[in-house]
């Protein structure tokens, strides 16, 4: 792997060194399918670059990390730029001072590869409408974490009320397992859902997706309640016929289904890092109507 620094830099003199260092190890820049642009902080670029590269192994990409830093300084530009086997694509850390840090997207704009998609990722703190924020708007998706927020439900409902199509927030990609297993537990007839209830340790961000997703599509009052966790922990929804359909999940891989007149089996349910949730994301670059539907019957909900 080639690391090369460049200090109080332009975008121009970023974009004539990733063609040299790519040129002179015999690879040009082919092959891209996107262009991911992650804002982060000094304290999470580490993890945040980390769950990026390791997407990109599915998912070549120009990343650009977009660190601000202080806004009193004098304003530069300083980027790290990182292009390899041990990295696939190119990686440009690009730390902001002064001014600049206002004005980021003039910085990334020259370098996002043309006729290619853009993706925009806030591992951390987020906007409250992604597609307003002047980065977000150069992307055709945009994903969020509300774990990453103090209060994960108000941050997710007040993105229900900024939603444009391509938003979407790990916090629901995470909930893709859940989803499928309850899903498919339903193949086999099982008459009205008369509630449920979804746990989760206290403050979970996936836990009021997936209560609201039940309720939207069952037509059923799903509640959330707090468990010990780690993560959530079980679903169990009341049959109107008797009975109750749960998924119990006590370690983080292996998880518990009953269903009524049905033998007990084990199925997995693994906890997933940040970098599988991340690829999985990457692989649909279309607005994802379910999440919408979802965020919008909690917001309803809250009304």
């Amino acid at each position: 792997m080639s690391t090369f620094n460049l200090t109080d830099t332009t975008a121009s003199k970023i974009s004539a060194t990733l063609t040299k260092l790519r040129h002179s190890m015999g690879a040009p820049a082919i092959g891209m399918v996107l262009t991911l642009v992650v804002v982060c902080d000094e304290g999470n670029q580490y993890d945040a670059v980390k769950a990026a590269t390791e997407a990109a192994r599915e998912h070549p990409s120009r990343i650009l990390i977009v660190i601000n830093r202080d806004p009193r300084e004098p304003s530069r530009a300083d980027a790290e730029i990182r292009v390899g086997e041990a990295t696939p694509g190119e990686v440009v850390l690009l730390r902001l001072y002064g001014e600049l840090t206002k004005h980021a997207d003039s910085v990334i704009s020259p370098l996002l590869l043309t006729d290619i998609p853009v993706v925009v990722w806030w591992p951390g703190g987020a906007p409250a409408k992604p597609a307003e924020d002047a980065i977000g708007k150069l992307g055709s998706r945009r994903i969020t974490d509300a774990l990453a927020a103090t209060d994960a439900d108000k941050a997710l409902r007040s993105r229900s009320a900024g939603y444009t199509p391509g938003d979407t927030d790990l916090a629901w990609t995470r909930l893709t397992p859940w989803r499928s297993l309850l899903a498919a537990a339903f193949d086999q007839p099982m008459g009205k859902v008369a509630g449920g209830v979804v746990e989760a340790a206290s403050g979970n961000a996936s836990a009021p997706l997936l209560a609201a997703w039940l309720s939207y599509r069952l037509k059923a009052d799903v509640k959330v309640e707090d468990s010990a966790g780690p993560g959530l922990t079980s679903v169990r929804l009341t049959l109107a016929s008797g009975g109750d359909l749960t998924v119990e999940r006590g370690d983080a891989r292996l998880a518990t289904l009953s269903r009524p007149g049905q033998p007990t089996r084990r199925v997995a349910l693994a906890r997933r890092p940040t970098a599988e949730l991340l690829a999985e994301e990457l692989r649909r670059l279309d607005p994802d109507d379910v999440y919408h539907e979802t965020v919008r019957h909690m917001a309803e909900q809250s009304r």
